[in-house]
């Protein structure tokens, strides 16, 4: 299918074959007949792609000082690359439509196929033939309101969503700065609730758009214009002024704000609904009492995953107008005839043609409010057959089954290319000789083709069983989030595959049971985790610099975790797991492989912060390890120090930049100069070697079910109070 995309690090906008996206629960797959330009907000960003790297920089400042931290932690050199990964990859554009669902996922039954909708939301809504969106982002579309009408109602939810902000009452007036598309819109809303407005904007043709949808003057904020605006207002409002004023422009200058305390009334209410600079002219704002409001977006739910990805709604009697029922609004009220975008339609093109149009549009040669994207009207089929087409592995017992050699090139398959994947793995395989990047199947189809582009893969997918399923490759990489590994892994095991997946294994006990059930069923053991670190190079220096361990030895493991963005998938602890049963597999492992030995009990104390923990792992040969994962730390403190002490002998781990080994008389450092390596690249060549060879894994299943059940010991502990044996 069509998808317009942008590359964010060189500007370049085009319209990509992508793979379709799969239904998943909680939502619909919606087949788009019109998706809308925001002429506003996507055109800021298509500018802003086109800026220098310095300008792309003070542009977003909250970013570089991410990349500043990330420096400090991994060094410059991995921090540009993680940065340039980013940068370089397309995005998705648009955030408006109206479609036919084509299918309904599990948890969205109050819809049904063939029904018109209207969606919405930036990573769900875009612009392309086909897209996945979640039942809190899509309304039904009333009988008699066309297509081009609702594909409006996205945008017109962000202007109802101010107008409800500013709480206006009858008879009101209201200024409106601005009459582009959001601010059209508002003025149609203001005056069907009867609010009198006026406005103000530079383009003549959106003043006479204005008056004509109800504006009782729309002017150029010159001497002039600003003459009759204020004069009207004085009429309507007896010399007081606006009692509502919504800042619906963009730009770098303040102009708007100034504009607004000039024609607002004593104790006004000002709301910012666009991105305007906002240098508040103090005097102004104080000597009128003015009332500064922000309205974010479509209105209460949005940016919340629980309302928006988890489909729980907001009780009416607490949260009246969700950005649902916005939208649900804007298409009544668009019904009723009391709304009517027709006169905003400025053009409508081909999805085809979205290069020229986004070029005409950032050129000024397209003038306009209001364009419309028009797609091929053509039923959406599948690209890779459905989950129950894909013929799986017999689970019959086949004890003593033999092990695959594949001295040929390694076809690999990959679920999953999110950040982690393509920056730490992908790069890595895609230059080792002897691989084929067969498949890669992503949630998302514009991920799957970044992935594609970048790494050379053969083809694409929304599927996991287009991978899983496919009988040319090899070996499985599973690379998705937490909740899914145990499904995957066990899926892929049933295939026959060689399998890798990123930490962790199982968020469950039970999890951990089925994938050694599975294993047991189908005599397929050839499991490998990304327990990274015991392959770093400084580690395996200190392992051969300290000699073996023969007695019970101390090892101290510090991991300044640091926060979690706010929007992070990881820190949906209900749906995801613990930080530590995410990410403490690898540092119990690491003990295990240092102490050569197995843990056979876990203790865990908790802090007052949610996500801290100290944990003592006793080893078979009564060795310790004392954990302690804290999230609260500098951001720039190192992140990983290990102290290891066994028979007068002591070794010390400095971030995977420097180890120093004591023995004897002697005192061995060694350092890396470059950005510290944690063991990837040789952990993906020893997993090839064991899929070529057949050798067994790198780690043995007894040894990643031992520190997966460690790893799940610890809220265990932490619930009971009491030691857990594993």
């Amino acid at each position: 299918m069509q998808q317009v995309a942008q590359n964010y690090r060189s500007g370049q906008l085009a319209v990509l074959d992508v793979p379709l996206p799969s239904c998943r629960a909680g939502g619909l797959l919606v087949r788009t007949l019109y998706s809308l330009i925001s002429t506003g907000t996507e055109l800021m960003k298509v500018n802003e792609s086109k800026m220098s790297l310095l300008g792309k920089a003070r542009s977003r400042p909250e970013q570089v000082a991410k990349v500043l931290e990330t420096a400090a932690q991994q060094g410059p050199v991995s921090a540009y690359r993680k940065a340039i990964n980013r940068l370089d990859s397309y995005t998705p554009l648009g955030y408006s439509l109206a479609g036919v669902v084509i299918e309904v996922g599990r948890g969205a039954e109050e819809f049904s196929v063939g029904q018109v909708v209207a969606c919405a939301g930036n990573e769900f809504a875009l612009h392309a033939e086909v897209n996945w969106v979640p039942r809190n982002l899509c309304v039904p579309v009333p009988d008699g309101v066309p297509a081009t009408a609702a594909a409006f109602s996205t945008v017109g939810a962000i202007a109802m969503q101010g107008l409800r902000q500013a709480g206006p009452q009858l008879g009101d007036t209201a200024c409106v700065i601005g009459l582009g598309l959001v601010g059209q819109l508002l003025v149609q809303l203001l005056v069907a609730a009867g609010i009198r407005v006026v406005g103000l904007d530079v383009v003549p043709e959106r003043c006479s758009l204005a008056e004509a949808a109800g504006a009782l003057v729309a002017a150029a904020p010159d001497s002039e214009g600003l003459r009759q605006v204020e004069g009207r207002l004085a009429g309507i409002s007896a010399g007081r002024g606006a009692d509502q004023v919504f800042l619906v422009a963009g730009g770098s200058d303040s102009s708007p704000v100034q504009l607004a305390a000039h024609l607002a009334r004593d104790r006004a209410t000002i709301v910012d609904i666009g991105k305007c600079k906002l240098d508040l002219p103090w005097n102004a704002y104080y000597e009128k009492e003015l009332d500064l409001r922000f309205s974010r977006s479509y209105g209460p739910g949005r940016y919340d995953p629980t309302y928006e990805m988890d489909g729980v709604d907001y009780p009416a009697g607490y949260v009246r107008w969700t950005e649902r029922r916005n939208i649900h609004c804007v298409l009544d009220l668009i019904s009723a005839g009391a709304v009517d975008p027709g006169p905003l339609v400025s053009g409508v093109f081909p999805i085809g043609e979205a290069e020229s149009v986004y070029d005409r549009l950032s050129t000024g040669s397209l003038p306009g409010v209001g364009f419309l994207f028009e797609y091929p009207a053509t039923e959406a089929l599948p690209q890779t057959p459905p989950p129950g087409a894909i013929p799986r592995r017999s689970a019959e017992p086949r004890p003593g089954a033999q092990v695959a050699r594949h001295p040929g090139a390694v076809r690999v398959g990959f679920i999953g290319a999110g950040n982690y994947a393509s920056s730490m793995l992908l790069p890595h395989l895609a230059r080792m000789e002897g691989v084929q990047l067969a498949r890669v199947a992503t949630s998302r189809s514009l991920s799957a083709v970044n992935a594609q582009r970048k790494f050379g893969f053969e083809s694409t997918s929304t599927d996991p069983d287009a991978v899983i399923g496919d009988t040319d490759i090899t070996a499985v990489f599973v690379v998705t989030r937490h909740s899914s590994h145990a499904d995957l892994v066990c899926r892929a095991l049933e295939a026959g595959k060689e399998v890798f997946v990123e930490k962790p294994l199982a968020l469950f006990v039970e999890e951990l049971d089925r994938i050694l059930a599975t294993v047991a069923a189908t005599g397929n053991d050839r499991l490998m985790v990304g327990f990274n670190r015991r392959f770093a190079p400084l580690l395996t220096t200190l392992a051969a610099q300290f000699g073996p361990v023969r007695e019970p030895g101390l090892l101290r493991y510090l991991v300044s975790a640091g926060p979690l963005s706010p929007d992070s998938w990881y820190a949906d602890e209900e749906g995801e797991g613990s930080r530590f049963v995410g990410e403490g597999g690898h540092f119990i492992d690491t003990a295990s492989s240092i102490l050569s030995s197995e843990p056979v009990e876990v203790s865990a104390v908790g802090t007052g912060h949610a996500q801290d923990v100290q944990v003592v792992v006793r080893y078979a040969n009564q060795s310790l390890a004392t954990i302690s994962y804290t999230t609260d730390g500098h951001p720039r403190f190192p992140k990983e120090t290990l102290d290891l002490s066994v028979g007068r002998r002591s070794a010390q781990l400095e971030n995977f930049r420097r180890v120093s080994v004591w023995t004897g008389r002697r005192r061995r450092v060694s350092r890396v100069f470059t950005a510290p390596d944690k063991g990837q690249r040789a952990e993906l060549q020893a997993f090839l070697q064991a899929v070529r060879t057949g050798e067994p894994m790198p780690i043995s299943l007894a040894s990643l079910a031992s520190t997966t059940r460690a790893t799940l010991a610890v809220p265990a502990s932490l619930a009971s109070g009491q030691p857990e044996k594993v």
